[in-house]
């Protein structure tokens, strides 16, 4: 499972890109810092093409549901994985998921 960095592309399930920040800078990989707990979330999401009557695109990321390192750590905050996977506010309630297609590095790992 490798580490995500700000150049990761998250995407919710329509292809719409998620905006990404990173909370810390301390840890990079090639110069890019790695994302922490909680940085996928509450992201904005751009371009999903989910959109019609009663029909609502994705526009933000909700809590991460998995892909948080259980033991590596920056700063006391799990690493992202590049499994992380989560709700967006799209419709319908509840189904709409974004998740990591492209991790943004490809040298460091967590061995599983």
């Amino acid at each position: 499972m490798l580490w995500v960095t700000l150049d990761a592309l998250m995407q919710c399930a329509h292809l719409g890109k998620v905006g990404l920040i990173a909370s810390q800078s301390w840890v990079t990989i090639d110069g890019r810092p790695v994302l922490v707990q909680a940085d996928p979330e509450g992201r904005p999401i751009s371009g999903c093409p989910n959109i019609g009557p009663t029909i609502k695109p994705c526009t933000t990321t909700l809590k991460v549901q998995a892909g948080y390192s259980t033991w590596i750590r920056v700063d006391g905050k799990p690493v992202v994985l590049d499994l992380v996977t989560g709700l967006t506010d799209g419709t319908p309630p509840g189904v709409v998921k974004y998740k990591d297609t492209t991790p943004g590095q490809s040298f460091v790992s967590e061995a599983g």
